[in-house]
């Protein structure tokens, strides 16, 4: 059997390696904090959970997704949008359900990079990007994210011989892994510089519901122009506590989207009939949770990015994401250190260069275990610390 040479370039999750790897120290006795995960330790609203208990009990909605009316989805979808960020969406050509923003993240590659097409990719990023990149044939340039320019991408410094030939690129605000957002002035210039040399934007917005000091992150589809150049893909995931339900949605531009419909036709036959009803609950109820839920996402933010800091692990307070983005110490690569962490400290952090090139130096810590498991975590790390830099 010969496995197709298009996967020869993608690398295994590294995280998923770790998992197996913290699963056995599980079973040899050693107690680890797990600060990579990057899946809420909170609950969806028990009216989502009673929502979603109530439909799967419902005999005749177990079939096809296809047999049943996509539309109030849609209208969801687009009621949500306009509400949140004020952004009028036609539902029926603007907007794509989706199982999970990841769901998106491999088919739009399909409608937009022929082989040897360039696509432009945030460095560092979520590993995605590039394998899809790489998957549909396409050529991947990295566009440094770095922290003198706020860890945005500095459109100006793109060689114009590979903007010129690029057929998209993608942008990530409120950022994973660096906790970074992007303000309207970014997204303005990205509009017209898109257009300028016609390049699809991608804009993958999971992280907008979970903010700090009351600061809301901003949408790129809410700035004129949006739609001409490109679509934004958002879920359920991170901002109703419910990863696991693979429910997700694109908007935007609707030649974009029809194309994403198309392959989508032959990949799967839609969202679950009662994870539908669950979401446009969702999307349609008041969500006072996510302010308390935020709250406490702060305390945590506080506490570790003064924790970290007086251990000498200089973070990057971040105004939402649940995730901090911290410097290694001097003469350490990231994935020794975060390696040597684990093995003395018992605690877990994810490489910065697990993210590519531009996140050696960095490392990420999620804000997904309670204060005190979270307290615990630098008690360790700081023995470790005294330890290893005294020796």
């Amino acid at each position: 059997m010969q496995i197709a040479k298009r996967l020869e370039p993608l690398k295994g999750f590294f995280t998923m390696e770790m998992n197996i790897r913290m699963a056995r120290m599980k079973q040899e006795g050693r107690e680890v904090i797990n600060l990579g995960v990057g899946d809420p330790d909170f609950t969806p609203p028990d009216h989502l959970l009673q929502a979603l208990q109530e439909a799967v009990g419902h005999r005749e909605y177990h079939h096809y997704p296809s047999f049943y009316p996509i539309q109030p989805l849609k209208n969801a979808i687009a009621g949500w949008y306009q509400r949140r960020f004020g952004v009028a969406l036609d539902p029926i050509s603007e907007v794509l359900p989706l199982l999970g923003s990841t769901d998106a993240l491999f088919m739009v590659h399909l409608c937009l990079i022929d082989p040897g097409d360039i696509g432009l990719v945030p460095d560092p990023s979520y590993a995605s990007y590039q394998a899809c990149v790489q998957l549909a044939g396409g050529r991947v340039e990295k566009v440094p994210l770095l922290k003198e320019n706020g860890f945005l991408p500095d459109l100006d410094k793109i060689p114009s011989g590979v903007a010129g030939k690029a057929k998209m690129i993608w942008i990530n605000y409120p950022n994973n892994p660096t906790g970074a957002t992007a303000p309207p002035d970014f997204f303005k210039k990205l509009i017209s510089w898109a257009r300028t040399r016609d390049v699809a934007v991608v804009s993958d917005n999971a992280y907008s519901e979970v903010y700090f000091d009351h600061q809301r992150p901003v949408s790129f589809m809410e700035f004129p122009g949006a739609k001409e150049v490109g679509i934004e893909i958002h879920s359920l995931s991170k901002s109703y506590n419910c990863c696991g339900w693979r429910a997700g949605m694109a908007v935007g531009n609707k030649d974009l989207l029809a194309a994403l419909a198309r392959v989508k036709n032959h990949s799967d036959r839609g969202m679950y009939y009662p994870m539908q009803l669950a979401a446009i609950k969702a999307l349609n109820s008041p969500d006072d949770f996510k302010e308390k839920r935020n709250q406490i996402f702060q305390e945590r933010r506080d506490m570790l990015v003064e924790g970290l800091n007086k251990i000498g692990l200089k973070a990057f307070p971040p105004k939402a994401t649940f995730y901090l983005w911290a410097n290694v110490p001097p003469g350490y690569k990231s994935q020794d250190f975060c390696l040597k962490a684990l093995e003395e400290a018992n605690v877990w952090m994810i490489p910065g260069s697990v993210y590519g090139q531009y996140g050696e130096g960095y490392l990420r810590i999620a804000l997904t275990h309670p204060v005190e498991r979270l307290r615990e975590a630098i008690r360790r790390l700081s023995r470790f610390m005294d330890c290893s830099f005294q020796s």
